[in-house]
């Protein structure tokens, strides 16, 4: 327990001092949506459905936002935030092209870093990375295990909404 507790607290350190930038860059393009009326859309896949859940049904919901559904419509004032476990997730890079394409901004968050061969983050506006591409933990066979995704997602999703709720709070 001691061992994962320490590990937990480095990634999410990790994540914190890393990624500070991007994540106040994503709140602010998610506000813009919210000052704009437009929509915040948040679209994931697998265990990153608990930051949607969080997101919209937790005890502090994240103001203007919706579940992104197959084929709805998305307007010019809407932005996109996708949850991804890997930037090579075929299903996130489809929706990632589709976004590009007709020039929605949208934000990303993937374990990758930032890097030219990471098609998910030169497509994004924002990218922001847990930078958890292996398990935390030795195994028993040498190999890591441990990879808490959805946990370091979250983290990153209160630290985007902490900034969020504080600009929707200036334009009041």
């Amino acid at each position: 327990m001691k061992i994962l507790t320490t590990q937990i607290g480095g990634l999410l350190g990790r994540i914190a001092a890393n990624g500070e930038e991007s994540i106040e860059e994503t709140a602010r393009l998610l506000a813009q949506a919210t000052i704009g009326e437009g929509r915040v859309i948040l679209a994931g896949a697998k265990e990153m459905e608990a930051v949607i859940v969080t997101a919209l049904y937790g005890v502090e919901p994240l103001q203007g936002a919706v579940r992104y559904e197959e084929g709805m419509e998305i307007g010019s004032a809407d932005r996109v935030w996708l949850f991804t476990r890997s930037s090579s997730d075929e299903w996130a890079l489809e929706l990632a092209r589709t976004l590009a394409d007709r020039f929605i901004p949208f934000a990303a968050l993937a374990a990758e870093k930032p890097g030219e061969d990471n098609e998910l983050e030169n497509l994004a506006y924002t990218y922001v990375s847990t930078g958890l591409t292996r398990g935390l933990l030795p195994g028993d066979n040498g190999e890591r295990i441990v990879q808490p995704h959805a946990m370091a997602s979250l983290f990153v999703y209160e630290a985007v909404k902490l900034a969020y709720d504080e600009m929707l709070s200036d334009e009041d």
